[in-house]
């Protein structure tokens, strides 16, 4: 039997005038994954989840939802949740009467269910007070509680971490990861705050220049993310020079103090005995994986390279 999707696009694309947006995207989503959307701004991230919430029009291509397809799903919106930019609030209202306008708009009338997702989003302690008074974080979370209303069986988010606080990004990322677990939430969320978006995706999307360019899982990007040994020498110019004469090439000066060696990963104790014999301390060394932002940024120039016939 061939496998469902919850969400599936075909060649789905979006010109404004003479900008191809997005460009001919195919994209399959199952129940249960929490898929991060990586990409630049610009790349045709919200522009993609604009179309898939029915805020935008496609110049080409389908999508559908729950198997309904795209111009047909308006009478499924309340099974899709949408926090596209800043969510819309009423700043003088506290978090029940944001909540409760929703709610009605809806045509549901439980208050009881207004306050628990309120408490599944930490914000059933507020009380009256307005959210003119709240911080970015609770904000987010805020718009994320009204993304709830309807019991959506789909969470379209389009980077809800940005421009919060360390401790704000922190309580979004596991709210994020409770839905996913406690309510069976199928989640999008785009980002470009990849390190933040690899503690919680499930599988990725690398989006570029408007073009769905990869799709990994998560136990795929540790596989590809390739090893390196980071060094932390005393002397950088002369740990360089010892690098150069053992013939290590592929290396590169991370800052003043840190060197990122990406070959003879497996030879890191005879290059760390080669150092110390030419008389250079070293500080630290650990041999870890490539970050999803090094992967992401050599995926994307290889990309840019290939399509603007500049590669070398």
């Amino acid at each position: 039997m061939a496998e469902e999707f919850l969400l599936q696009t075909n060649d789905l694309t979006k010109r404004y005038k003479d900008v191809l947006a997005v460009d001919h995207v195919n994209l399959k989503l199952k129940k249960g994954e929490i898929y991060g959307l990586i990409g630049r701004n610009g790349a045709g991230k919200t522009t993609l989840l604009k179309m898939l919430a029915g805020l935008a029009d496609p110049t080409e291509g389908s999508f559908s939802i729950f198997g309904v397809s795209g111009k047909k799903t308006a009478s499924l919106r309340d099974r899709v949740g949408v926090l596209i930019e800043r969510p819309g609030l009423f700043n003088g209202m506290n978090a029940f009467q944001n909540m409760k306008v929703k709610s009605l708009a809806l045509g549901l009338q439980d208050d009881a269910y207004i306050r628990e997702l309120l408490n599944i989003v930490g914000l059933d302690k507020e009380g009256k007070r307005p959210v003119r008074k709240y911080s970015l974080g609770m904000k987010q979370r805020l718009g994320i509680a009204l993304s709830l209303v309807g019991h959506p069986d789909l969470l379209l988010l389009d980077e809800p971490i940005n421009g919060l606080d360390p401790q704000g990004i922190i309580e979004v990322r596991e709210m994020i990861e409770r839905l996913a677990k406690e309510q069976n939430i199928t989640i999008i969320i785009s980002s470009h705050i990849l390190e933040e978006l690899s503690k919680i995706a499930t599988r990725y999307g690398i989006i570029n220049e408007g073009r769905l360019i990869a799709e990994f899982t998560h136990g795929e990007l540790i596989e590809r993310c390739s090893q390196l040994i980071e060094l932390r020498p005393d002397d950088i110019t002369k740990a360089t020079t010892v690098l150069e004469a053992l013939g290590i090439k592929d290396y590169k000066s991370v800052d003043k103090r840190t060197i990122h060696i990406f070959e003879s990963v497996d030879d890191c104790g005879q290059v760390v005995l080669e150092l110390a014999k030419n008389g250079i301390r070293i500080h630290g060394v650990e041999v870890k994986h490539q970050s999803l932002e090094d992967y992401y940024i050599s995926l994307t120039e290889k990309d840019s390279q290939v399509r603007h016939g500049d590669k070398k």
